[in-house]
Formats: C-alpha cells, sequence, structure tokens
C-alpha cells in the first residue's frame, strides 16, 4: 500500500475542492480558506484567523473508479498547557452520499496554546496520509471531508484509477455563518457537526462560515456572505459577542441592521434565516465576559465562566436574553420591506429540556450527541414544511 507506482497522482485544485471560498498555494501544496484574502486582509485577530484556516465543512470530491485513495496533508494542530492532549483531527470518507470510513494523521505542525499567558508558540511538524482501502469497484461520488478542528494543507492526491472532478449533484446551496458551536467544536467528526447534518438530511451542499470565536458582526464577514453565490443564508449571532464582551446594545442593533443590509446587497431576495443562540445558562442573563475555569483542567475538564454581572444589564451590558430579543424585534421590523426574511430562536434547536438532558459539558458548547440534536433539528424547521428553505425537501420542486 505504501508503494506508489502504480498510483495515479492527482493535483488538489479548486474544482476538486467543495465548501472552500478560495485556496492558497504554500510551500507544500494549497491551503483552503474559509474567508477570501480581502476579508483576511482586514482581520488582526489571531483566533480568527486559526479559525478560517480550519477546514469546517470543506471537503475533496472527485468521481473515480479507484478502489484505493491516499490523501498526504499538513495537519497543523492545537495544544494547550496543562492540558490532556487533543485528539487528531478525522478525515470522513463518504462515498456515493453515505459514510465509508475514517482516518487520521497523527502527525503535523503544533502550536501550543497557554490560555493564561495568552500566548501560542508554533512547532513545525511533517506531512502525513490517509488511507481508504477496499472501496467498491465502480464509478462512483467520493468525498473527503477534512478535520473541522485543524488547518489542513492538501499535498497530494494518489489513487489507483483516474479522478475527475465531481458531477454538479443540483443541489441547492446553503451559505452559513455562526460561532464555534457552528464551526463544530466538540463534535466527533466534519460529518457529524450539525451543519453538516443539517444539509445532509435537507438535501443542500453545505458552505460553513462557522468560524470559532470570531461570528462577531464583522463587516468583511458580511461582504463574504454578500459576495458568495448561495441559495439560503443563515446567520446565527449572539454567543461571541457575549463571550468576548464586545459591545453594548447601542452598537448591537444598529451592527446587526448593517451585517444585514450588506448580505442584501448581494442577495436581495435569497431566502435569509436569522438564528438566535441556543440556550446557554451561564451567559442568558449573566454578561460576559467568557473566561476559562482552569481547577480541572489537569484531569482533563475544562469549564467556562461568566465574569459580568447581571445589573450591568441596566447599562448596555448584552446577555442572550437580552439579543435574542433585539434580534426577534429587528427581524420583525426589517420584514415588512422583506418577506424573504426569517427568524429562528435557537432554544428551538437546544433549550431548557435538552440541557437537562443534554448539558453542555464545559458549560459553553455542545457534544456530539447535541450537535446531532441541533442538526435534525434545523432541518425540520428550516428544510421542512413552512420552513424557510423548504423548497429543497426531496421531491419538492424549487
Amino acid at each position: 500500500m505504501d508503494t506508489h507506482h502504480d498510483r495515479i497522482t492527482t493535483p488538489v485544485t479548486a474544482a476538486l475542492l467543495r465548501g472552500a471560498l478560495e485556496i492558497e498555494r504554500t510551500e507544500h501544496g494549497v491551503l483552503p480558506h474559509r474567508l477570501p484574502a480581502r476579508a483576511r486582509a482586514q482581520n488582526t485577530d489571531g483566533q480568527l484567523a486559526m479559525a478560517e484556516s480550519q477546514s469546517s465543512g470543506v471537503r475533496v470530491a472527485f468521481r473515480t473508479r479507484a478502489t484505493a485513495i491516499e490523501l498526504d496533508t499538513l495537519p497543523t494542530k492545537r495544544s494547550y498547557v496543562g492540558a490532556p492532549p487533543r485528539p487528531d483531527g478525522v478525515y470522513d470518507l463518504v462515498v456515493d452520499g453515505r459514510p465509508a470510513g475514517q482516518d487520521t494523521v497523527t502527525s503535523g505542525n503544533v502550536v501550543t496554546i497557554d490560555m493564561m499567558a495568552g500566548t501560542a508558540e508554533p512547532r513545525p511538524g511533517r506531512p502525513g496520509t490517509v488511507r481508504f482501502t477496499g472501496l467498491p469497484a465502480g464509478d462512483k461520488d467520493v468525498e473527503i471531508w477534512l478535520p473541522h478542528n485543524e488547518t489542513t494543507e492538501l499535498i497530494a492526491l494518489r489513487t489507483d484509477a483516474p479522478v475527475e472532478p465531481a458531477s454538479d449533484p443540483g443541489r441547492k446551496v446553503w451559505l452559513h455563518h455562526g460561532s464555534s458551536i457552528s464551526h463544530g467544536s466538540d463534535a466527533a467528526s466534519p460529518t457529524g457537526i450539525w451543519p453538516a447534518l443539517a444539509a445532509t438530511l435537507g438535501g443542500v451542499e453545505l458552505i460553513n462560515l462557522g468560524l470559532a470565536g470570531s461570528a462577531l458582526l464583522d463587516p468583511f464577514t458580511a461582504r463574504t456572505l454578500r459576495d458568495t453565490p448561495t441559495d439560503f443564508i443563515s446567520v446565527k449571532i449572539g454567543i461571541n459577542l457575549v463571550n468576548a464582551d464586545l459591545m453594548r446594545l447601542r452598537a448591537f442593533g444598529p451592527a446587526v441592521h448593517g451585517f444585514l443590509d450588506t448580505v442584501r446587497d448581494g442577495h436581495p431576495t435569497t431566502p435569509l434565516l436569522v438564528v438566535s443562540p441556543i440556550l446557554c445558562p451561564i451567559h442568558e442573563d449573566t454578561p460576559g465576559p467568557c473566561a476559562p475555569d482552569f481547577s480541572g483542567l489537569s484531569g482533563g475538564r475544562l469549564r467556562f465562566v461568566a465574569l459580568g454581572d447581571p445589573a450591568e444589564r441596566a447599562s448596555g451590558k448584552l446577555t442572550l436574553g437580552v439579543i435574542r430579543d433585539e434580534l426577534s424585534r429587528i427581524v420583525e421590523q426589517r420584514t415588512a420591506d422583506d418577506p424573504n426574511l426569517h427568524y429562528l430562536d435557537g432554544r428551538d434547536l437546544y433549550g431548557e429540556t435538552d440541557s437537562a438532558e443534554l448539558p453542555l459539558p464545559d458549560n459553553l458548547h455542545p457534544d456530539a450527541a447535541t450537535h446531532r440534536r441541533i442538526g435534525e433539528r434545523f432541518a425540520q424547521l428550516a428544510f421542512t414544511g413552512e420552513g424557510p428553505f423548504a423548497t429543497t425537501a426531496p421531491g419538492v420542486p424549487s
């Protein structure tokens, strides 16, 4: 399997990628980006730079008769001082729409993050290879979903039969923007993040602009949404603004309006769904900032705590409750002139009953089972019945 003489090497190009908005040529190969260069040039935040380079929702997609596939990659992994090692990122193989295998790359670059000191130290590493063998013979559509929580440079694709870009599936495109929850934090694998699950159930092609820690109403993100061709758009707004204690109510309302105005400049009539935060008990009535609690770190338990004072709401500090009220008000105000704008209360995706059954393990991020629940709920509410994206339901003409 390690000999390459019977393998065909195919360069990884934009034609073989889905879910990336741009690819950058690197020393080793290509790096998929989820924000374009113009947006990246306006960003000075290391957290966002890391998040957008992680391949959440990005997959290598092609058609082939190959029964053996190898993909060489150079991952960039994260290590946290004082915490147990993080699991290696997972590559999900999907053949003709069905799960068909998983693999990991154990080597790669490592960035060691000291959350208490606020430092990040990079250490270069070696590329590695994911291998999938014993695939069924005959023509098939193959997708390799890249790890949602690692930066992944793509070096080479090798197969035992020729590959060609996947045929256009004819599905509609859903463009989604949100926080680390949409990015896929604590999901088990890249097809297990809630937007990927919802897209599969809804029969749509996903472009995921879930950006961990970085759903902050940045104008360059709004312009990215504006300029990306799509059939449906959703924006999940709130938790990061509270976590970061980034703005007060006076700034929040106009910023939401401006964000939506920019999106509408490029997509004036596209169904646009504004989603408020899922239930997060620590921030329902307590403002940010949010900070890590390191007391259980050595045992592998990291929790987050809210440092604000509920009394500070009177001076305009944001909580999830305040944000939901304001988002609901803004959407209701705008729908008089924008009938294709819709609102979804995030607690319909994960609320009080869910929190009692499936509490957020670190007080902030859902686990794998909760990602599945949120994905199923979103698909039901958005893609079926009277949902704003319902025209994509199988068998329903658009």
